[in-house]
């Protein structure tokens, strides 16, 4: 990673996470100063299977964003001191690392799945339905700036697993994904009751908007005491 490239991120990552002019200016950053590649390209441009110092502490300078964006839904309602990005991603990884072993499904693929799902929003912010923006379009958003990601990594084997983790979760093709996907809704829900029990708000919106979409028994059973607990403090 030459030093010229380095300092070409620090426009990048002054901008606001979570506009769409940010990712605007950062489509045209990116394809202004990069040749063009093909989607998701993250083969190994070497045979090494680790990234450089140098690629490492470049895409580590990135995720620093996931630890000082605050998500989105939590600031929209007024919740004083939100969580940020990595904090979220963070409790999914412990969900997962305490979570029982469930036939067929690889709990260690599982812990490496949660710190990856939301990487994206390094560069993409904390997209919500509330920003107006499809489905279509934010998925786009996402594995445009995560390819980015894997570029600046270096590509290879470590590249191409985060990448790989990442567009498994997305389309929710294996079993490893679809527990990952309840646990997201349930570290949502848990930190809802949390800022509710902590400072009087009412977030039921949260609650209803995951009610009825656990694709697992272990989220289920997660969804159902973290529910029983909020009947119990109200």
């Amino acid at each position: 990673m030459s030093r010229v490239f380095c300092k070409s991120l620090i426009p990048l990552l002054a901008f606001s996470s979570s506009s769409s002019s940010y990712y605007s200016a950062q489509f045209r950053f990116r394809h202004s100063r990069r040749p063009n590649v093909s989607p998701m390209a993250t083969e190994a441009s070497s045979s090494s299977s680790s990234p450089s110092p140098s690629s490492a502490i470049d895409f580590l300078t990135l995720c620093h964003r996931l630890k000082t964006t605050k998500r989105a839904g939590w600031v929209r309602r007024g919740v004083n001191d939100p969580e940020s990005i990595a904090d979220h991603m963070y409790r999914m990884g412990v969900m997962a690392l305490i979570s029982a072993d469930l036939p067929g499904v690889d709990r260690d693929k599982c812990i490496k799945m949660a710190i990856v799902h939301d990487i994206a929003e390094a560069i993409v912010g904390d997209i919500t339905p509330a920003d107006g923006i499809s489905k279509d379009e934010k998925s786009r958003r996402e594995r445009a700036a995560l390819e980015d990601m894997c570029k600046l990594l270096g590509g290879g084997s470590r590249a191409k697993e985060i990448s790989d983790l990442w567009m498994e979760y997305e389309e929710n093709s294996t079993l490893e994904a679809k527990v990952v996907k309840d646990f997201d809704k349930v570290e949502m829900i848990l930190q809802a009751l949390e800022y509710e029990n902590e400072q009087g708000k009412d977030l039921d919106e949260f609650f209803l908007s995951t009610a009825g979409k656990f694709q697992t028994e272990v989220g289920k059973a997660w969804a159902s005491e973290v529910a029983s607990r909020r009947k119990k403090s109200n």
